[in-house]
């Protein structure tokens, strides 16, 4: 799927997990969804680390994407909510940017995102709060399907809640060696550094502490 071709909304029957997820849009209670990108991915995008093309991996409403493609980066998004995939289209066009937005299950994006003549299309990707919550299975299952559509060298770049997060409100906490030890294999992760997870009003405790991460594709 290239340009301005859309494919056709997955609708949350199809997907026993998208209902929950586009309930969290559809009902307003979407505390990541803070209509404007992390902070952490802006300062990476600005340093130059988000190489084009970049996969948005659990994009949401599409934020991130579309601050990369208003820097004239090609970007894809992909989200489980048809809700928040509608909302990132709407907001493509209303900003004319030439963003791309696919629904679907990032478990399957060997399948949703098409590959290049040369291989895989991705030279970035940026997970904000996606890897989190997924449980062990899901984990190396995602792990799996990044690596399918990432390039040699290529760089995934993932914010998530540490395991410095008081309370168990909201998703699963991750330590650096849980990290370490998801992509062992056909990655090489490089750094994590300390930061914070950004939030809306709806959050009730103060803003999450995260890892961000640096995770390098090397050959398996």
């Amino acid at each position: 799927m290239t340009g301005n071709q859309q494919p056709p909304a997955q609708q949350p029957a199809d997907n026993p997990r998208a209902a929950s997820w586009d309930r969290a849009y559809s009902d307003g209670w979407a505390p990541w969804d803070i209509g404007r990108p992390q902070s952490a991915f802006l300062g990476l995008t600005d340093a130059g680390e988000v190489v084009s093309p970049v996969l948005d991996s659990g994009c949401g409403t599409g934020e991130h994407a579309l601050m990369l493609a208003e820097r004239g980066i090609e970007v894809v998004g992909v989200d489980l909510s048809p809700t928040a995939i509608q909302r990132a289209r709407a907001k493509a066009r209303d900003r004319g940017l030439a963003a791309e937005f696919v629904a679907g299950d990032v478990l399957e994006l060997d399948r949703l995102v098409q590959a290049t003549d040369s291989g895989p299309r991705f030279a970035s990707v940026i997970d904000s709060g996606t890897f989190h919550t997924f449980d062990d299975a899901d984990r190396a299952r995602y792990v799996h399907c990044l690596a399918a559509v990432v390039r040699e060298g290529g760089m995934l770049h993932l914010l998530c809640f540490s395991e410095r997060v008081p309370g168990n409100l909201g998703p699963r906490r991750i330590s650096q060696a849980e990290l370490r030890h998801a992509f062992r294999d056909g990655w090489s992760v490089e750094r994590i550094d300390a930061a914070e997870f950004e939030v809306n009003g709806d959050w009730p405790q103060e803003r999450p502490r995260a890892w961000l991460a640096r995770i390098v594709r090397v050959p398996d």
